[in-house]
């Protein structure tokens, strides 16, 4: 059973900069695809950035801002998050899938493993 972990969050002023990372593990092959999503009170589940060993993908809205990576040998997904606006705001999930490479676009429901989340804020 995969295990994703997330850590990173916290709280910061409009224009600066968090790195999130995400800690894999309990899994026999590694996930070929992992993304991050974000969430906010009342809004559905957004993807924001993913990867796979062929391809890198954000949304609109993060591009040129953040960077998604990961590290094999640690077992960590990273997203490099710069120049932070308020509408940035929201938990922070960490998501995976067991197939080489990503399917299904940013569907929720293609992902089936998630971390617990960590809280982003970002202040004006």
């Amino acid at each position: 059973q995969v295990q994703l972990v997330e850590s990173g969050g916290g709280s910061v002023q409009a224009g600066g900069s968090l790195r999130l990372s995400c800690a894999a593990s309990g899994y026999t092959y590694r996930p070929g695809c992992m993304s991050w999503f974000r969430q906010t009170p009342g809004k559905e589940r957004e993807g924001v950035a993913m990867l796979d060993r062929y391809m890198t993908r954000y949304a609109d809205s993060v591009k040129g801002r953040f960077t998604i990576s990961r590290d094999n040998d640690k077992n960590t997904l990273y997203l490099q998050m710069n120049s932070l606006k308020p509408e940035d705001t929201a938990i922070y999930y960490c998501a995976a899938q067991a197939y080489v490479y990503c399917v299904g676009g940013w569907s929720v429901g293609t992902f089936g493993y998630w971390g617990q989340g960590t809280q982003v804020t970002v202040s004006s």
